[in-house]
C-alpha cells in the first residue's frame, strides 16, 4: 500500500531525527551530507505540498564540537557558523532562488547576482583576534560559540601577520583556514614513520594535529600555511563587498587563495566548478569543494543566518572516493533510545587516505533497499570524504549467503523490539530496564559537549555501572563517598582517583544549555538545548513551565511549541519525557547535585527578552526577513499569542492572532512602527 502523506512526513523526520543525534550526540555522522540534504529537502518539499504537515523545526544542526579542556576555552563575539551543501546545478539554482525569495528579487534580478567563488579548503577554521594592528589571540572554531586558545601556536606561522600593514580597525576579527600542503604532509609522515611515530590519515588531521599541540615548539616545527577568506567582528565597516574585503586582507599582509574568483552571473557557476574538479588532484592542497558566497555585504546583512548556516554562502561538493572490500558481519547495536542500529564489521579498506573497517548501516530499510547481506562484495565512499558508507553489492559469480533478519527482540535485554508506524528505526521497548540505555544515557551525560568530565568515558561508565557505583547521573556526583572501591580497582590507583573526583566537582557548576543536552532527552541535540535555554533562560523557568505543558491547551504548552526550531515532533518528545515518574524523580536527584547557571543570550540588542509575532502580510520586506531582523536584535520570535508576547506586529489582513492581541491588550504595531521600533528607515 502506498504511505499517505502523513506517514512519509513521519519517516523523514525520524530518519533526520537519527541522523541529528548520531551526528551532535555520538560524533558518529551515519550519512553524507548529499543525503541528508536529499532527505531534508524532501521534508520540506511534502510541506510545502501539505502545509498541515509544517512544523517549525525538528533539524537540530551542530557546529564542530565542544572545545577541548587541554586548551583555554574562548568565546567567539561573532558565531563561527557553518555551511549548507549543495551537490549539483540543480540545488545551487534551488539555493539562489530561495535567498532572492527572501529579498523579495524577481527571477531575472537573481540571475544578475554576483558572486565570489573560493576553493574549501580541508583544513581546521581559525579566529585571529587583532587589538590596534597587534595580533592579540588565536582561536580554533570550537562548538561555533566557545573555541579553543591556540594563540602561542599561531604564533608560529609563518602566514600569519603579527601586525597588521597599512589602515586598520581599532578591533577586528580574521577568520581562515590552517592546512597543510600535500607534498609538506608526505614530508612530514616519512619523518614520523623514521622516528617510529604514528603517521596522520590526511593532510587535513595532519594540520589540525599539528595546531592543536600543549608544546608550540612542535607546532613550529611543522609545515602548516592558512588562506584568510572570512570577517568576524569588526569595530567599523572595511568593505562593501566580499571581494573587496579579500583584497583588503592582501593589503593587510594575509595570504588569500589565488583561485578565488568573482563570478558576475549565477548562471556562471557549472563552468567554474567543471574547470576547478579537473585541477583538483594537481593543486598542492587537498580542496574537497567550493564556497560560494554572495558578494555585496549589504544583501548578506539582509539575508543573515538560518540556523548554524548563512542564507548567503553556500558550499559546493566533490563527489566521493570510492573503494571495494568485504562485508564480513552486521552487528546490532542499541543506543540511549532504544534505537537499534545496524553496523557493517568490513574487511579493512583504503578509501581516499583513511582505512575503513565499519560502516552504519542505518536501519532495516536501509539494509532491504541495497540487499546488502554478510559475505558480499560492496562498494564503500567516504560520504563527503569523511563518512563510511556502504552503497551497495559489487555482483560476483558465486552464490550469495541468505538475507540478513533484522532482529525482533532487543540483543542486549531481550526486550520485543517495535518499529512506530512512520519511523524507519525499529527500537527495543525494554525503557530504561534495558542496560544498553541505561549505560548509553550515561554515556552520553559524560560526553564533551554535555557534562564533559575528564577521566570518566565510555569505559569507566560501563565498568562503574557493572559494578553498581552508577545507574543514574545523580550518582556520578556521590562517587566521592565512593573513593576507597574505586581506588582499588584495577587500572586506577591514588592519583586517578582523586583527579576524577576534581574532575567531577568541577562540574557541579554547569551551564543551563550543557545541562540540558546532558539529559539525552529524544532529538534535543546540542542546537535545540540551545534554543531551549535561551528560551527558558533558567533551570526553574524550563522545570516549571514543563511541568505545566502537560495541560493541552494551556499558555506554557502553547508557547514551548511556538519556539522558533522547536516542532511539535520535539514537543511530544518534552512532554514525553516529564511524563514519565522515574525521569522526574532522576531529574530532582541531579538538579540537587548541581548548580546551574541561567543562560545568556547570545547578543543584547534593543529588542532582548522580548516576544515577537509577526502576522498578516508585509510589504516592504518578506516575513522571513522580518523575523531574522527581529532575532538579530535580540528577540525571540513565536507563531502564536499568549499573554507572554511582547509586541504583535500586524500587517495587512492580520486576521485573529490581531483579535486576540487587542483581547489580551497587547502592544501592537504596524508594519511603519516595526521599522521604526528596528531601527530601520521608514519605506521609500
Amino acid at each position: 500500500m502506498t504511505d499517505t502523506p502523513a506517514r512519509e512526513h513521519a519517516r523523514l523526520a525520524a530518519l533526520i531525527a537519527r541522523w541529528n543525534d548520531a551526528y551532535y550526540r555520538d560524533d558518529a555522522p551515519e550519512v553524507s551530507d548529499s543525503e541528508y540534504d536529499e532527505t531534508r529537502r524532501a521534508l520540506i518539499a511534502l510541506e510545502e505540498a501539505h502545509p498541515d504537515l509544517r512544523t517549525e523545526g525538528g533539524i537540530a544542526e551542530r557546529i564542530g564540537a565542544a572545545p577541548d579542556n587541554a586548551f583555554g576555552k574562548q568565546p567567539h563575539r561573532v558565531p563561527m557558523l557553518s555551511l549548507d551543501n549543495v551537490f549539483n546545478t540543480e540545488e545551487f539554482e534551488a539555493f539562489v532562488a530561495k535567498a532572492a525569495r527572501f529579498l523579495g528579487l524577481d527571477a531575472k534580478a537573481a540571475d544578475q547576482l554576483t558572486f565570489v567563488a573560493e576553493p574549501k579548503i580541508d583544513g581546521l577554521s581559525i579566529n585571529l583576534t587583532y587589538v590596534n594592528g597587534a595580533l592579540l589571540r588565536g582561536t580554533t572554531r570550537g562548538d561555533g560559540l566557545v573555541g579553543e586558545d591556540v594563540t602561542a601556536n599561531l604564533r608560529t606561522i609563518a602566514d600569519i601577520p603579527q601586525k597588521l600593514e597599512g589602515e586598520f580597525p581599532q578591533e577586528i576579527e580574521i577568520r581562515g583556514e590552517i592546512f597543510m600542503a600535500k607534498a609538506d604532509f608526505l614530508s612530514l609522515n616519512e619523518t614520523m614513520q623514521v622516528q617510529g611515530q604514528k603517521v596522520f590519515a590526511n593532510p587535513r588531521n595532519a594540520a589540525a594535529g599539528s595546531l592543536r599541540q600543549l608544546d608550540p615548539n612542535v607546532t613550529a616545527r611543522r609545515p602548516l600555511s592558512l588562506f584568510a577568506y572570512a570577517q568576524g567582528f569588526s569595530s567599523q565597516r572595511c568593505a562593501a563587498t566580499h571581494w573587496d574585503w579579500l583584497e583588503q586582507l592582501k593589503r593587510w599582509g594575509f595570504p588569500v587563495n589565488p583561485l578565488s574568483t568573482r563570478i558576475g552571473h549565477a548562471s556562471e557557476i557549472a563552468g567554474y566548478i567543471a574547470n576547478l574538479a579537473r585541477e583538483r588532484s594537481s593543486l598542492p592542497y587537498d580542496i574537497d569543494g567550493v564556497v560560494f558566497k554572495l558578494d555585496d555585504i549589504d544583501l548578506q546583512t539582509r539575508l543573515g543566518f538560518a540556523g548554524r548556516a548563512p542564507r548567503w554562502a553556500i558550499a559546493w561538493k566533490f563527489p566521493s572516493e570510492q573503494a571495494i572490500t568485504r562485508l564480513e558481519k552486521i552487528e546490532i547495536q542499541v543506543g540511549r533510545t532504544g534505537a537499534l542500529t545496524p553496523t557493517a564489521h568490513l574487511e579493512p579498506v583504503n578509501v581516499g587516505g583513511v582505512i575503513v573497517s565499519r560502516a552504519t548501516l542505518h536501519n532495516e530499510d536501509e539494509i532491504a533497499r541495497k540487499d546488502v547481506r554478510p559475505g558480499d562484495l560492496v562498494r564503500v565512499q567516504r560520504a563527503g570524504d569523511v563518512i563510511p558508507q556502504i552503497l551497495g553489492p559489487v555482483p560476483e559469480d558465486k552464490p550469495r549467503g541468505p538475507a540478513f533478519i533484522f532482529p525482533t527482540h532487543c540483543p542486549v535485554c531481550g526486550a520485543l523490539t517495535e518499529r512506530p508506524e512512520g519511523e524507519a528505526v525499529r527500537r527495543c521497548t525494554g525503557g530504561l530496564t534495558c542496560e544498553a540505555q541505561v549505560v548509553e544515557r550515561l554515556i552520553h551525560f559524560v560526553s564533551r559537549p554535555a557534562f564533559d568530565i575528564d577521566g570518566l568515558g565510555e569505559r569507566s561508565i560501563r565498568e562503574f555501572h557493572e559494578i553498581g557505583l552508577i545507574d543514574r547521573p545523580g550518582d556520578i556526583f556521590r562517587l566521592r563517598d565512593k573513593a576507597d572501591i574505586i581506588r582499588d580497582r584495577e587500572g586506577w590507583g591514588e592519583v586517578s582517583t582523586r583527579n576524577l573526583l576534581n574532575a567531577i566537582e568541577q562540574r557541579r557548576t554547569i551551564a543551563f544549555s550543557r545541562f540540558l543536552f546532558g539529559l539525552g532527552i529524544r532529538r534535543i541535540g546540542e542546537r535545540n538545548a540551545q534554543l531551549l535555554a535561551r528560551h527558558y533562560q533558567t533551570y526553574e523557568a524550563w522545570f516549571d513551565s514543563m511541568r505545566a505543558a502537560a495541560m493541552i491547551g494551556s499558555d506554557d504548552r502553547l508557547a514551548l511549541g511556538s519556539i522558533m526550531g522547536i516542532g511539535q515532533s520535539i514537543v511530544a518528545d518534552l512532554l514525553a519525557f516529564f511524563a514519565e515518574p522515574h525521569n522526574v524523580e532522576a531529574l530532582a536527584d541531579l538538579r540537587a547535585q548541581l548548580t546551574i547557571e541561567p543562560e545568556s543570550r547570545p547578543e543584547e540588542g534593543p529588542l532582548s527578552g522580548k516576544t515577537i509575532v509577526f502576522t498578516g502580510t508585509l510589504h516592504t520586506m518578506t516575513r522571513p526577513e522580518a523575523k531574522a531582523i527581529a532575532e538579530r536584535l535580540g528577540a525571540q520570535v513565536s507563531d502564536s499569542v499568549s499573554k507572554k508576547t511582547g509586541l504583535v506586529v500586524l500587517g495587512e489582513k492580520a486576521g485573529s492572532k490581531a483579535k486576540k492581541a487587542a483581547e489580551l491588550g497587547l502592544e501592537t504595531c504596524d508594519e511603519a512602527g516595526w521599522r521604526a521600533i528596528a531601527g530601520l528607515p521608514p519605506a521609500g
